[in-house]
């Protein structure tokens, strides 16, 4: 049986996210700062196999994907107990957004660094950050090949539940280590920031 996939985040990353999920089988809880009754349209057209839920809902999971604002990612800490919880971090951190597109000041940590810091206990993994939404929400089987999904963390056993995520949508999963420096190439302005590859 596949595993239940909680969203904390229905912006552009988490509905196209929940997408691929629901089209691969997976059951899959979306959830927002506003309230279940504001997902109901999503959820309408995410079809069967999605329910809008609390992000107290989502979280009770057995993966949970942040697709959040990086403002919002301190609200994390009471949400639940994230003791070995599995969590996909695809947040990035920026500040503000077009034309300039500024980045918090992380003093020198990654940002899933901090992001863990704010879920104490959970396995965190870096992952679906990289990719722009529209280039996200393609079928991921192109020119013969699989896209490519860049993942990083420092728990074994919680990067292959993720990889086998990823596989299961039809991405092509590539482990790149831990999360205090590998994790940090995926970031905003890095050098794996955008870019999209195919495996074949």
């Amino acid at each position: 049986m596949k595993k239940s996939i909680g969203i904390i985040g229905a912006g552009n990353i988490g509905k196209t996210v929940a997408r691929h999920l629901v089209n691969a089988g997976f059951s899959v809880t979306i959830s927002n700062s506003s309230g279940p009754e504001s997902l109901a349209g999503t959820v309408a057209e995410l079809g069967n196999g999605a329910v809008a839920g609390t992000i107290q809902q989502a979280a009770a999971a057995d993966i949970v994907l942040l697709a959040l604002p990086w403002g919002a990612v301190p609200g994390l800490a009471g949400v639940t107990d994230w003791t070995d919880k599995v969590v996909i971090d695809a947040t990035n951190h920026f500040i503000t957004f077009a034309p300039d597109f500024q980045l918090a000041d992380l003093g020198g940590k990654a940002s899933s660094q901090v992001v863990a810091g704010y879920v104490p206990g959970a396995r965190v993994v870096k992952s679906f950050n990289t990719l722009y939404f529209k280039i996200l929400e393609k079928n991921p089987q192109e020119a013969g090949g699989r896209r490519v999904m860049f993942l990083s963390g420092d728990d074994g056993a919680a990067k292959t539940d993720v990889a086998a995520v990823i596989d299961a949508i039809g991405f092509a999963p590539v482990d790149l280590g831990d999360l205090a420096t590998s994790s940090k190439l995926q970031q905003p302005k890095q050098a794996l920031a955008s870019l999209n590859l195919i495996r074949l």
